[in-house]
């Protein structure tokens, strides 16, 4: 256990060798944001705790969201007022308490086509959104809505179609880096003494009679098979969680539907405004978010029962984002403004509807068998009260007495201090050398854990050059996913530590190699497994662009499986 939770190849080896050699309490199964603050809500009770992850922290749906903390305004229209509350009173934690250094207040226009009714009719759902932000007992961390004339709008979004809306409302919510909050809540765990190991797959349950007693597991870094013994077992897998069940020989109380919804990332300057905005389409709602120097637009929302690791965007996904912000804007956007594509699928308990759109956005828990706890659905905002949740699950089939959850008062790593250090900032340029504009960056994605960043491009100057073909990030901040961040592969770097690999015109392609050169000092790579790497990367990027123009998504899954995984042992 060491004060910032590093996870780095040496953390790794620990936990391997505890998880092989002692009996947990729990042990979670999944490294996606529920997985991960499960976890954290564990260890934080007291309860000795292990987590593994197939892949990489975040790799699946919990990297590919909008995004967004936010309440879910469109669940009013449903009537879903408990969980647009949970929501709200969870945006102001994490903004306020848990993570202000990662989690940004973010304004948002609603726009209004009808007169008169329309505005009633949406400012009081703005009226409730706002009111229910207060119920957590704190205050919301957020300004409330305010309305805006035609003028005042047009002003505020000089992209605006002319006749395209005759108002609107604006309403703020909060976006979030979802792969690096993951990472961070991973890191928070294990320093307070959880062992956690991405790429390690769970091949099977270890039963005795009908009880679940732990997990065979294999390390895809070594080949190494092994069973790792726990007391309870936690299955948050997310679109996973019926493969899962399927290991325990056990068919589920509930099934898991994946929805893909698909983001496109497009310039800043694209779209002239000062806001975001969320706009009404026949199916759901699309959002247009500011991101840093981009915006991210999307989400379509259609069933997907293909390759649930690399959930496939087609050219029909794409026109049809395009086509529908192009409703209200002066100037289309078209394909050749499109930086990025990323798809993701969302968990979704079924049985409510036919239409994935109306499925429930609502959490589970269950003990399927005895000694094994199922979570499932639920969306990324409440993360923690899922957490808390299946935690509650596991122990009360635990003899001892258990605490409470703590974690609506534990802060991520690098969260303490912060407010502090962002006062500080210019200061911290003028010391280091390191321009302002970079301090900043490195605070919003690091806290105060920007000064071990900083302490790499004291000790190596050239690690201060912006990584090629990706501006807004720094060499050492690849040395530092992999020393710090547990980042094994290229893949971890580029798409989830940072994200180039969408953020980027060349979707990584330049900033390949020196990744790989950077991580393989770390890790120990020789000139065959960097090389290997790259390739591996590029074939990629080169799937997934030639993906993005099949039509669709039969197509789009078969040619974007035609790139190898990343380098393995088994």
């Amino acid at each position: 256990m060491t004060a910032t939770g590093d996870l780095g190849p040496a953390q790794r080896s620990a936990a391997i060798e505890a998880m092989r050699t002692r009996e947990f309490d729990v042990l979670v199964i999944g490294g996606g944001i529920v997985g991960a603050g499960s976890a954290l809500d564990a260890v934080t009770r007291g309860l000795s705790t292990a987590m593994v992850e197939a892949r990489d922290w975040s790799a699946g749906t919990s990297s590919r969201s909008s995004k967004l903390v936010h309440g879910g305004i469109r669940y009013l229209e449903q009537l879903n007022f408990g969980l647009v509350r949970e929501a709200l009173i969870e945006r102001g934690l994490l903004l306020q308490r848990i993570a202000p250094h990662l989690v940004k207040p973010v304004k948002f226009l609603f726009p209004l086509t009808h007169r008169v009714w329309e505005r009633a009719y949406i400012g009081a759902g703005m009226a409730m959104y706002d009111a229910f932000s207060w119920t957590g007992g704190r205050p919301p961390g957020v300004p409330h809505h305010r309305h805006l004339s035609r003028r005042q709008l047009y002003k505020a979004i000089p992209a605006l179609k002319k006749g395209a809306m005759i108002g609107g409302m604006t309403y703020y919510d909060a976006q979030v880096d979802d792969a690096r909050y993951g990472t961070m809540v991973a890191r928070t765990a294990a320093r307070y003494g959880a062992e956690v190991a991405t790429r390690v797959r769970v091949e099977g349950f270890a039963k005795e009679g009908e009880r679940v007693v732990g997990a065979d597991v294999v390390d895809l870094e070594t080949g190494e098979r092994f069973r790792i013994r726990a007391r309870q077992v936690v299955n948050a897998t997310g679109v996973w969680t019926d493969d899962t069940q399927a290991l325990a020989g056990e068919r589920g109380e509930f099934h898991v539907r994946a929805s893909k919804g698909v983001h496109l990332v497009v310039p800043r300057d694209r779209i002239r405004s000062s806001m975001g905005m969320i706009l009404r389409t026949e199916k759901s709602v699309l959002f247009v978010i500011p991101w840093g120097r981009h915006w991210l637009v999307g989400t379509t929302d259609t069933d997907w029962n293909l390759d649930k690791a690399h959930p496939a965007a087609t050219a029909a996904d794409i026109d049809y984002i395009l086509d529908h912000v192009n409703e209200v804007l002066a100037v289309p956007l078209t394909r050749d403004d499109v930086e990025g594509v990323y798809a993701g699928l969302r968990p979704l308990l079924a049985g409510e509807s036919e239409q994935t759109s109306q499925l429930s956005r609502e959490h589970l828990v269950t003990h399927l068998v005895p000694g094994l706890v199922i979570i499932a659905g639920g969306k990324w905002t409440t993360y923690r009260v899922m957490g808390k949740d299946a935690i509650d699950e596991a122990a009360s089939a635990l003899d001892d007495r258990v605490p409470e959850s703590v974690t609506e008062n534990v802060a991520l790593v690098g969260a303490e201090g912060y407010e502090a250090a962002w006062n500080q900032r210019h200061v911290t340029a003028k010391r280091t050398g390191v321009h302002p504009a970079r301090i900043e960056h490195l605070l919003n994605r690091y806290g105060t854990l920007a000064n071990d960043v900083l302490a790499l491009i004291e000790q190596r100057p050239e690690l201060g050059e912006p990584v090629p073909g990706a501006d807004d990030y720094l060499r050492a901040e690849l040395v530092y996913a992999a020393a710090n961040e547990g980042a094994l592969h290229l893949d971890d770097v580029l798409a989830r530590r940072t994200r180039i690999s969408i953020e980027a015109w060349d979707r990584g392609v330049s900033a390949a190699p020196v990744a790989a050169a950077l991580m393989a000092e770390v890790l120990g790579w020789d000139a065959e497994h960097e090389e290997r790497e790259v390739a591996t990367y590029l074939e990629r990027v080169r799937a997934e662009r030639e993906s993005q123009t099949m039509p669709d998504d039969e197509s789009a899954d078969r040619v974007r499986l035609e790139a190898p995984e990343i380098v393995q042992a088994v």
